[in-house]
């Protein structure tokens, strides 16, 4: 049982988060609602070269769990008008690599994204809108950059808003531009991209002026920070965005591996993936309040506390995530024909839909304690496990149980249960050993 106090405390960091969250989700699944109506070829184009915009941009997105460990210390030591400098020193830091990445990324995308898959259409939609959504990085950055910080410092309510602002506007721009509303061209899956890629944008503006209302007591805009801030920005989210490149590269993988067994596979998994986030995304915005939780408490030097939330909070997503798997379980076929319209691909996804369902409480033990360490700043081990996971041991199995051995999506998606829940293992292990604990940020 969680204390009453304790429950409210993390509700009350976490629901914003989440809302978030999930309004990120239905705006990922509004765009495959809306790109769905083109066809399985765009659906693929769609759902690959999303996870191969979520590689190209996964370093950049690291600077997010550098900006909240360090933030949430600075406030658990009550240091508050320190809170926001290192934000400042993450903002610099995307301005200059970002526009770089940007740059090299754009011109190699017709050359590598035939590799991922070899379906003429599906290359043909997909090329223009990855490179449309590549022109954003930058305001991508500033993005994950103000999340962690918001996160940091109790103020999680700025970050719900700013997204449901940014995925209201994206839905109003993917009517206009997938479909040619408005006198616009009707650009098709480009016009999906362009609509993402505007949607950022407008959220970066909100984030800097609601910056100077609310984070200006914190230093933010004030002052640079010193070369030791940096060194230390940089060694907290350099693993985290390396662990987030080989996972969205390993989802590039998957796509690719699942591409080889077929397109309608594809599609299905397109769908599977976004409509898994739905529920999965709530856990991360709940490891996403445990790692503030644990860097508020260790900055006050109170070790026992801040291992006492993470254990906590694992206790609220278990019980809300095998909620939300129950109706993948229960009804996958009516969940995926929202989305899809061909009966065959629908019962393609049927038990893969299910599988997730199942797992989902495996799932929120691994998704909390994986951010409640990061939040510590144990993300080097954190990184070493993830990577060696999914590189070492699902990847090789989702390959050899679908191509090869013609096991198809559903021996795929058995890989992908057995890889994740023996992460989460790994991670409820480290969390007991306490060695995090010794971390200084």
């Amino acid at each position: 049982m969680i204390e009453a106090g304790r429950l409210r405390r993390i509700l009350g960091l976490a629901l914003p988060i989440v809302g978030g969250m999930v309004s990120q989700n239905v705006l990922n699944l509004v765009d495959t609602a809306m790109v769905g109506t083109l066809g399985d070829a765009a659906l693929a184009a769609t759902g690959l070269g999303g996870f191969a915009l979520f590689m190209c941009m996964a370093l950049i997105l690291g600077i997010s769990t550098g900006v909240q460990a360090t933030a949430a210390r600075r406030k658990g030591e009550g240091r508050h008008s320190e809170t926001a400098v290192v934000l400042n020193g993450a903002l610099v830091l995307v301005l200059l690599v970002a526009p770089l990445i940007t740059a090299l990324l754009y011109q190699a995308v017709p050359v590598f994204y035939p590799w991922l898959n070899s379906d003429p259409d599906v290359i043909r939609q997909g090329v223009p809108y990855l490179q449309v959504r590549l022109l954003a990085i930058v305001f991508v950055g500033i993005n994950f950059a103000f999340r962690g910080y918001w996160n940091a410092v109790d103020l999680s309510r700025l970050y719900m808003g700013t997204l449901v602002v940014m995925h209201a506007s994206n839905i109003f721009l993917n009517y206009v531009f997938i479909f040619g509303n408005f006198g616009a061209p009707a650009l098709g899956v480009k016009g999906a991209g362009l609509a993402s890629a505007l949607s950022t944008v407008i959220g970066a503006g909100m984030y800097v002026v609601l910056g100077l209302r609310f984070a200006r007591n914190g230093g933010f805009l004030r002052e640079l920070p010193a070369g030791h801030v940096y060194k230390n920005l940089v060694r907290l989210s350099l693993p985290s965005g390396i662990q987030q490149l080989a996972f969205a590269a390993g989802f590039v993988a998957t796509y690719w591996i699942v591409g080889m067994v077929g397109t309608r596979e594809l599609a299905a998994a397109s769908v599977l993936i976004n409509v898994t986030l739905v529920a999965i995304l709530p856990g991360i915005g709940l490891g996403l309040s445990a790692a503030t939780l644990v860097g508020q408490a260790l900055g006050r030097g109170d070790t026992h506390d801040a291992e006492a939330w993470g254990w906590d909070v694992v206790k609220v997503a278990c019980v809300a995530l095998t909620v939300l798997g129950i109706p993948m379980w229960l009804v996958p076929e009516a969940i995926l024909s929202v989305f899809i319209h061909d009966p065959l691909t629908v019962a393609v996804g049927r038990w893969p839909m299910r599988l997730v369902g199942i797992t989902m409480l495996i799932e929120a033990m691994g998704l909390v304690l994986m951010h409640a360490l990061m939040g510590a700043g144990d993300v080097r081990r954190v990184m070493v496990v993830a990577i060696t996971a999914q590189w070492l041991v699902f990847l090789p199995l989702a390959y050899l149980v679908g191509p090869v051995l013609g096991l198809g999506l559903i021996g795929i998606w058995v890989m992908q249960g057995v890889y994740r829940g023996g992460q989460a293992l790994f991670f409820f292990r480290f969390w007991k050993q306490r060695k995090w604990a010794a971390i200084r940020v």
